[in-house]
């Protein structure tokens, strides 16, 4: 089911990332929404954003937890927040997400690099644009440097010589992770 109606629903979703990845007293999401730069630059985050991507249906965070229990609320708090939005924006009750967040500590780096790279990929292999550094609700522009955003990719995009290498790191993988994502949704297993 789609859990992004337009742009605007796109946008709320990012703005309730951003709110909710401040730890502290902060005011209300209503007047952060009009003001968002009177928030957040004072506050200490409870998360920080690595990256990020929001396709239709779901979406996916690369997050390093910087208070404990940090990752639960942020994605608890973003998840209630903007059910309850799309809830009375669209006049329907209920939970908009099913089931309870994955979650996959990263031990190593080249599973910190592969995981940016799958986030990344994301709506591509998913043939949600055939483009990705022209897709709006993904980090990817952030790390090629077209966008500023809210990523904090420093650590990921300084191990590459220039954006240019990111993005050839992405695009080189496209085709395989087409091929699995084929594999995966095509085999059909019988049951005994």
């Amino acid at each position: 089911m789609p859990i992004y109606n337009n742009v605007l629903d796109y946008k709320h979703f990012l703005n309730t990332i951003v709110y909710y990845q401040a730890d502290g007293p902060k005011p209300r999401f209503s007047f952060f929404r009009r003001q968002p730069a009177a928030l957040l630059h004072k506050n200490i985050k409870i998360v920080d954003i690595i990256s990020y991507c929001l396709m239709p249906n779901h979406f996916h965070f690369l997050l390093r937890q910087k208070k404990e229990n940090g990752i639960t609320e942020f994605v608890g708090k973003v998840s209630n927040s903007y059910t309850r939005y799309f809830n009375v924006k669209n006049k329907r009750v209920g939970p908009l997400f099913q089931g309870e967040f994955k979650s996959v500590h990263i031990s190593s780096n080249e599973q910190l690099l592969h995981l940016t790279r799958y986030i990344h990929l994301n709506p591509l292999i998913g043939y949600v644009t055939k483009e990705l550094s022209l897709y709006k609700w993904s980090s990817y522009s952030e790390y090629l440097g077209f966008d500023d955003g809210i990523c904090l990719k420093d650590e990921v995009i300084g191990q590459f010589k220039s954006p240019n290498d990111y993005e050839k790191f992405v695009q080189d993988y496209a085709d395989y992770a087409r091929t699995l994502d084929f594999i995966k949704h095509n085999l059909l297993e019988k049951e005994d």
